[in-house]
């Protein structure tokens, strides 16, 4: 490979980088140059990640050697298929947090734009990494932009909710430096491809020490990931961040279960020699805690924003216990729901903020008050051909389709992601308890899902004399819409996206490509 494309791996780093910068210099009161610069970038951005996409499903690793150092002594970044897949899906959803920006938020607070760059270079840079010190880098660089992205638009809720996420996610980055120092300590080595061939190496008296390591890393990246217990920060911190914010965090969460996938198979499967046991169980025990609590709280919550964040903890519950069975089959399937749960978040989240501002002020304390004593309307009156506002139509229509991708039903990509989970996990050689419960888990969370959808959608777009109090952008619109779209173009690409899938799966469990392309 020559000319530019060599360098495809770090552009989607180094663009978010030149950008966020330019904008940094731009004064906040020219806000029309902003938003086209910050759009010129995130276009040039998803154009890039396009390319790394389709040069990465030739099968070979796209490395990019920093200052042309060879592994392990310099820093890589390897665009291989699941890579090149995450960065693509980041680029999408910061367009779409972009889009629903303008019509106000960017406008809340200062930095918006600059914030929104600095946030997608850490999460691509965790994407490409082939290194595991960088890899917490890019971390606390995605970490320290959500910060003032969760602070956005200030507010008391807002503020204490965010200290919150911010200390736990302090915590966690603390956990992460000790783990890599002890991984370090004992391998001498940082570079993935080369701690998959020395970790099997380390003396046995140091490796219940490098166990130790391994699982300090593990936890870093499950309190980023959402694992019960460790989740109780990420309902209300989501829930209160503005809509952009929100959205753009469902990725978030999604880099942690990334990190665990990448790392577990790397340093304790088939190619470091092992079989992938260690962790194996805790896994699918915490994944499978983690589905339950999500569901109870999608059921139990009456608060439409809370239930986009309690959806996101089940998906995340979802994708951890089927990486635990450690199988090709179920792994494509899981990156395939984890394609889908994505963009059902994120797009909730966006509409979660629209149809809260669209509704009038005491429209929640109506309806429970009716449902509980009754409406004070008098019994004979009979409403006949109520008038429904087009944009109010579009919003409950968007509702649905949310609502269906997010509890797995037809014809949405959440029934296809959930369908192909039921399949592979039966096709196991061996069936377990385990396994039975996550196939419990999976349909008794769907249809949570329904009920708590049908009990919310009814309150807010069947309530009496529900009227739209504000106007709505087309930006907003624009980008609801684009996440949905990008839904259904799972769904009827689902053959070849499926193919993809099993692809960069096999080469999850089966390295043999990756370690190739970075060791010389």
């Amino acid at each position: 490979m020559s000319g530019w494309q060599q360098h495809l791996p770090i552009i989607p780093v180094v663009l978010p980088l030149v950008f966020a910068a330019t904008l940094l210099v731009i004064d906040e009161q020219r806000r029309i140059w902003k938003r086209s610069v910050s759009l010129l970038g995130l276009l040039l951005l998803l154009a890039s990640a396009l390319a790394l996409l389709r040069d990465a499903d030739a099968g070979i690793p796209l490395v990019y050697r920093l200052g042309g150092w060879p592994a392990p002594f310099g820093i890589v970044l390897v665009g291989d298929r699941l890579a090149a897949l995450m960065v693509l899906l980041a680029s999408l959803l910061g367009l779409a947090a972009y889009l629903f920006s303008c019509a106000r938020w960017d406008r809340a607070g200062p930095r918006f734009h600059c914030l929104l760059h600095a946030l997608l270079m850490g999460v691509n840079g965790a994407f490409l990494t082939g290194d595991l010190f960088n890899l917490f880098v890019f971390f606390e660089v995605l970490l320290a932009a959500s910060y003032g992205l969760a602070l956005h638009g200030s507010g008391r809720a807002r503020v204490q909710a965010s200290l919150h996420y911010i200390i736990v996610n302090l915590v966690a980055s603390l956990l992460f430096l000790v783990g890599v120092s002890l991984i370090y300590g004992m391998t001498g080595t940082l570079n993935m491809a080369e701690l998959s061939v020395q970790v099997p190496l380390v003396a046995a008296a140091d490796q219940p020490l490098l166990l130790a390591a391994a699982a300090l890393l593990g936890m870093a990246f499950l309190i980023k990931a959402g694992i019960w217990p460790l989740c109780f920060w990420l309902p209300r911190s989501y829930a209160t961040a503005c809509a952009p914010a929100a959205a753009l965090f469902a990725i978030l969460t999604k880099v942690g279960i990334y990190a665990v996938l990448r790392l577990w198979l790397l340093f304790f499967g088939g190619a470091a020699g092992g079989d992938g046991s260690f962790g194996r169980d805790w896994l699918v025990v915490l994944g499978l805690a983690t589905l339950a609590f999500g569901a109870l709280g999608v059921f139990g919550t009456r608060d439409l924003s809370k239930f986009a964040a309690f959806s996101l903890i089940s998906s995340c519950g979802t994708l951890l216990a089927a990486i635990g069975a450690a199988q090709v089959g179920v792994s494509t399937a899981a990156l395939y729901y984890l394609l889908a749960s994505t963009l059902g978040v994120s797009a909730l989240f966006l509409l979660v903020e629209v149809i809260e501002r669209s509704r009038a002020p005491d429209a929640d304390i109506r309806a429970i008050t009716e449902e509980t004593y009754g409406s004070f309307e008098s019994e004979g009156f009979e409403e006949v051909g109520v008038a429904i506002p087009a944009t109010w139509a579009l919003l409950g229509i968007s509702f649905i389709v949310c609502m269906l991708l997010l509890a797995g039903l037809p014809p949405m990509p959440g029934f296809i992601g959930k369908l192909a989970l039921l399949d592979a996990l039966l096709g196991l050689p061996v069936v377990g308890p385990s396994t039975w419960v996550l196939l419990t888990l999976l349909m008794l969370s769907g249809l949570a899902t329904v009920i708590a959808a049908s009990r919310i959608g009814v309150r807010i777009f069947w309530a009496a004399e529900q009227t739209l109090s504000v106007r709505i952008s087309r930006g907003e619109v624009m980008a609801i819409l684009f996440l949905l779209g990008m839904a259904f173009v799972l769904v009827l690409q689902a053959g070849r996206i499926m193919q993809y899938l099993e692809a960069a799966a096999q080469s999850l469990h089966a390295p043999v490509s990756y370690l190739e392309g970075v060791l010389p």
